[in-house]
């Protein structure tokens, strides 16, 4: 008798383990879903994180040089200087505008 109520104590501990293990609150399917997304937010991170210091570079750039802030003005703004002719060149339909890196 006392054999049996041992291995059925056992038995139920076992399984409450293994019920815990894999259901119950931070189971090991939470772990594997959590280190999924921690992986892909590291990736995204580090992405932004290259970025963040594209712009860093760019700033300090514009702040350090007059020419870089020219070069910004005319590159999004279209900034054309007193003196200067403004020329559009416009391909007909289909044409694609080829460049040679030679």
């Amino acid at each position: 008798m006392y054999r049996k109520v041992l291995i059925l104590t056992l038995t139920v501990g076992a399984l409450t383990l293994q019920w815990a293990f894999w259901a119950g609150k931070s189971n090991i399917v939470d772990l594997i879903y959590l280190r999924q997304t921690l992986a892909s937010l590291e990736t995204k991170n580090a992405s932004l994180r290259h970025r963040n210091d594209r712009l860093h570079a760019d700033i300090n750039e514009i702040k350090s040089r007059l020419e870089a802030i020219e070069a910004q003005a005319r590159k999004e703004l279209g900034l054309i200087l007193p003196g200067e002719t403004y020329y559009q060149m416009v391909l007909p339909e289909g044409d694609v505008l080829r460049t040679s890196t030679d």
